[in-house]
């Protein structure tokens, strides 16, 4: 399930204009490197995710970011790598985010990630048959 992919943080003092929006820290696996962006799914313990950019100079953590902000549906800002800048296993930490929403979010993309995609030469597929 979506919920073991992140922990949600305790609120510390000072946290209560946040609008009913929580942090959580993510854990994820990125596989720079890859045709486009992606959510592939679960790996572990951790959100699968595919990136274009090489790892070199934070590329790949940047669009790796970028992908979860769209996914999450919050700003780019609102995400910071908390541990794994030079790993492919990280955890990010995605503030003012709601649990329920990315919960979904999360799920949904992961039932897509297992869609078949329709294409000729898919797999289970054979062209001409």
């Amino acid at each position: 399930m979506a919920e073991e992919l992140f922990d949600v943080e305790a609120r510390r003092e000072g946290d209560a204009g946040t609008g009913g929006r929580e942090t959580i820290v993510l854990r994820v696996h990125v596989q720079p490197g890859a045709g486009r962006a992606t959510v592939a799914g679960r790996r572990g313990d951790a959100l699968h995710v595919r990136v274009a950019p090489p790892p070199a100079d934070g590329r790949a953590n940047a669009a790796a970011v970028a992908l979860l902000a769209d996914l999450l549906d919050v700003a780019p800002s609102a995400l910071e790598v908390v541990s794994g800048r030079t790993s492919r296993e990280k955890r990010v930490r995605v503030v003012g985010v709601d649990v329920e929403s990315a919960r979904s979010a999360i799920a949904d993309a992961i039932d897509r990630s297992r869609a078949p995609t329709g294409r000729a030469g898919a797999p289970g597929r054979r062209p001409g048959r």
